[in-house]
């Protein structure tokens, strides 16, 4: 494999990486020495560089509306009619606990869920469930976290 290949392997490991390359934040001397690929460290940081400039930029998801609902809790999935998440037997059903769903309405997707879940990481918010589909996004919090998921969920979707 070539120097190229070797360093975007190398970058696909380290998601964190990857995101910063496509947001245009890395130190790519610095990146170069992490990974560690064989080969030149300046002839690494010119692979880091080639391989940013082709990536695409992040671009904010459009939520629409954000709503926020307590009172959800686990169900057994064969016993409800209309559960928000199922996951395997179990199901997230209202009013049946303590937990509280937040739920973007449009244009979300896997990468939206991936950057919401990161910023509710860094901000030590515990998720207790979350989904994406059909352009919708799911996060379930404690419902003490979720005016902070709000907060979160805003500003990386823009909503």
């Amino acid at each position: 494999m070539t120097l190229a290949g070797d360093t975007r392997d190398a970058v696909r490991r380290y998601p964190f990486l990857f995101d910063a390359l496509r947001a245009g934040v890395v130190n790519y001397t610095a990146a170069a020495r992490f990974l560690d690929v064989d080969g030149d460290t300046d002839a690494v940081v010119a692979a880091l560089r080639r391989y940013a400039d082709g990536l695409p930029r992040y671009e904010g998801a459009d939520a629409g509306t954000i709503s926020m609902e307590s009172g959800f809790g686990v169900a057994d999935a064969d016993s409800v009619d209309d559960p928000l998440v199922v996951v395997g037997d179990l199901a997230l059903v209202p009013d049946a606990g303590s937990l509280t769903a937040l739920v973007a309405g449009r244009d979300a997707d896997v990468l939206a869920l991936e950057r919401v879940l990161g910023r509710l990481r860094t901000a030590d918010v515990t998720v207790e469930a979350a989904a994406v589909g059909d352009g919708s996004l799911v996060v379930v919090v404690g419902r003490r976290d979720g005016p902070d998921t709000l907060r979160a969920m805003e500003d990386v979707l823009g909503g």
